[in-house]
């Protein structure tokens, strides 16, 4: 029996995570992670395939979306400990974990953290450390926003996320007006929370311990998780696949969902 819920928990540190479930009640469990200035719908795409033999559960990450943004900076074992406050409150033992950008970064966090708690990772657009350059990017952004509002960085964030050829299309207009709502409506507490976090990025030494299969997709085109930082972060990961998105940049999931969920169907089952 299919089932809706939409809550919110409130977390150790009094933050309140809102989410949602979908899906036939009993099926296993997967969680979708959201990336820096996206919510929960950035999932949208995938979510008929999932729910066909999935409980789904989505939520905000702190900052973004319904869940309020607390104090910044963030950290990635408050990010983490945020899904398995989601997955106790529900109780859910384990769950395979999709997460993009932001969220895949997180996943690699539980995965580390609580390796037991996780059956498969799907890392999407992701990477696993934050050199100088990447740094840079985050200071940038940061003084950006603070000097005028979040919809100051909306353009130029489109632009990395998506091919230019994706962002001309009338097409796509709609999906375009739908992730722009999601940049905007992002809190600056959110953003720098989450910019700030980036900044701390270092799982690259300690992907040799993740002990689940593992999956790292990332857009043909994403400059922000080039394809060949992905293929070195799954050479160095045990039991890992990779996959690249053709045609794609930044948000793979969205700008080709056909070709997305061919990338990740074999490894999860689907």
């Amino acid at each position: 029996m299919d089932r809706q819920i939409n809550s919110q928990i409130t977390t150790a540190d009094g933050v309140r995570i809102s989410y949602n479930v979908e899906g036939p009640e009993g099926a296993p469990w997967i969680v979708l992670s959201n990336s820096l200035a996206t919510d929960r719908h950035v999932w949208d795409p995938q979510i008929a395939a999932l729910t066909a033999t999935r409980q789904v559960l989505r939520y905000d990450s702190r900052g973004h979306g319904l869940s309020d943004a607390g104090t910044s900076p963030y950290n990635f074992d408050q990010l983490a400990d945020d899904v398995i406050a989601l997955m106790d409150h529900l109780d859910v033992k384990i769950a395979d974990f999709m997460g993009i950008s932001l969220g895949g970064m997180t996943g690699l966090a539980v995965a580390l953290k609580h390796p037991t708690r996780i059956q498969r990772l799907v890392c999407c657009d992701a990477r696993a450390d934050a050199p100088d350059a990447y740094k840079n990017i985050w200071d940038v952004n940061i003084a950006r926003l603070q000097a005028s509002k979040l919809e100051a960085l909306c353009a130029p964030t489109m632009e990395r996320w998506f091919t230019p050829a994706f962002l001309v299309s009338d097409q796509n207009a709609e999906v375009l007006s739908a992730v722009r709502s999601m940049i905007n409506a992002t809190s600056a507490t959110g953003y720098e929370g989450v910019g700030r976090c980036l900044q701390s990025l270092d799982f690259l030494g300690d992907l040799p311990k993740i002990s689940c299969p593992t999956l790292y997709v990332t857009g043909e085109f994403d400059l922000a998780a080039p394809v060949a930082v992905m293929q070195n972060m799954t050479e160095i990961t045990p039991n890992a696949k990779f996959e690249v998105v053709k045609s794609a940049a930044h948000l793979s999931n969205i700008e080709q969902p056909d070709r997305f969920l061919n990338a990740i169907k074999d490894f999860l089952a689907l």
